[in-house]
């Protein structure tokens, strides 16, 4: 059973933008230490955040949860250079998750202007 599912669609543009005007405030408020060691540096970095940045909504929508009842830092997207992505919760979308009794599954995809991302949530053994 699939009880909740979530995409979005997010501009690198946009997160480049972000990282330029806000730099570390924006980045360690959205993003958790590993997931901005994985994005590494250079061009493609912003490419890496924006899937990240698509992944993490997608999951808030996945959950059924807003950004008033999450923080960002209460998904973490694990992953990359080869890996696929795993989503790993901790506070408040922990407690949903455990609540629900679901687990969730999370594919990213980009090109140069956007990263686009679904998870979905399922019921059973992960």
């Amino acid at each position: 059973m699939i009880p909740g599912l979530g995409v979005d669609v997010v501009e690198v543009a946009r997160i480049r933008l972000l990282v330029s005007r806000r730099g570390e405030r924006f980045l360690a408020r959205v993003f958790t230490a590993g997931e901005r060691s994985t994005a590494g540096e250079g061009p493609l970095m912003a490419q890496r955040l924006a899937g990240r940045f698509a992944a993490k909504e997608a999951v808030f929508k996945a959950l059924g949860l807003g950004m008033g009842e999450l923080s960002w830092q209460d998904v973490e997207i694990r992953g990359g250079r080869g890996m696929p992505p795993q989503v790993y919760l901790r506070g408040a979308a922990a407690t949903v998750a455990r609540r629900e009794g679901v687990w969730l599954a999370v594919s990213i995809s980009h090109t140069r202007e956007h990263a686009a991302a679904v998870a979905v949530a399922h019921r059973g053994e992960g």
